[in-house]
């Protein structure tokens, strides 16, 4: 399968340099390129992309607001939207990943690990930047206090286990062999994670871990 991108940034080169760095996966295809929001959201509607690497700062509406309105619904179909940007400040990321970004990179992330991001968003997995991870169990400490509700169905222990794995940044295979367990299982308890807090990807699984002391 060849995985549909549109890139929207207001910077030329920003957008030339991911064309190039897309364009050399053979499973990749930029299919439009925006540069500013209004843009962004024309060409998805028209384009279809599997994949949006949107930037935060664009002529309005803004990468946020792009975010929220590809992404926020959930609804079948919807294109992933990947943050990318300059800017780690904490609003943005926790602004991003609640508007329903499926990742956060920032644009000195490298090729790899951009061109992951894109696949893991195909996934349905989500990928945050590793210098964010700090940041994200900071701000999200802090915010504890103002709610994070247990599941009406408890989380079995090695669902807690799981949950513990994805809030330090761990692959399904990492977990698994921390765990001694096959990363299809692994798999298999995320989905009921997700599905008992309704959640739909690993960073909202991770943004639970940190506000109810999980993550510690």
């Amino acid at each position: 399968m060849t995985i549909r991108i549109l890139v929207a940034d207001d910077q030329h080169l920003v957008r030339a340099g991911f064309r190039m760095v897309l364009s050399a996966e053979s499973d990749m295809e930029v299919v439009a390129e925006a540069a500013d929001g209004a843009s962004a959201l024309s060409l998805a509607r028209e384009t279809r992309p599997d994949v949006c690497l949107v930037d935060i700062r664009m002529p309005p509406p803004d990468g946020l607001e792009v975010t929220r309105r590809l992404a926020g619904g959930g609804h079948p179909g919807a294109p992933k939207v990947v943050v990318v940007t300059t800017f780690d400040l904490d609003e943005y990321v926790y602004t991003a990943l609640s508007n329903g970004a499926s990742g956060f990179l920032l644009k000195d992330a490298g090729p790899a690990l951009l061109t992951e991001a894109v696949r893991a968003a195909v996934r349905g997995d989500a990928m945050v930047a590793p210098q964010i991870t700090l940041r994200l169990l900071q701000h999200f400490t802090k915010a504890r206090r103002r709610g994070a509700s247990e599941p009406a169905d408890p989380l079995t222990d090695r669902e807690e286990e799981v949950i513990q794995g994805i809030a330090r940044g761990l692959t399904n295979p990492e977990i698994a062999a921390e765990l001694y367990i096959a990363p299809s299982t692994v798999k298999t308890h995320l989905g009921s994670v997700q599905a008992k807090l309704g959640l739909r990807n690993r960073v909202e699984v991770a943004a639970w871990a940190f506000r109810t002391g999980r993550a510690e």
